[in-house]
């Protein structure tokens, strides 16, 4: 649970409903995590953003090695994420 005040979806202005209808059509879902920038629409779309191009886009790694850097660096910060 965060400490953050968060933007529920049913609360959200019309600006962060459209990002989180964006993240939801692909991930189905809003994670918490995804929910601590809700303070900032903006910087979340962009954040949502980057994310999809480093773990989705044109790549020398594998999804899967993008994956495994991703568990690696959560372990080692202590995140479940």
């Amino acid at each position: 649970m965060a400490w953050i005040r968060t933007i529920s979806a049913r609360d959200a202005g019309v600006q962060l409903a459209e990002v989180y209808a964006a993240i939801q059509s692909v991930a189905g879902g809003v994670a918490n995590i995804v929910q601590v920038q809700s303070l900032n629409p903006r910087a979340l779309r962009d954040h949502y953003a980057l994310y999809r191009t480093v773990m989705y886009g044109e790549s020398p790694l594998s999804r899967v090695e993008r994956e495994a850097i991703a568990v690696v660096v959560s372990a080692e910060n202590g995140c479940h994420y």
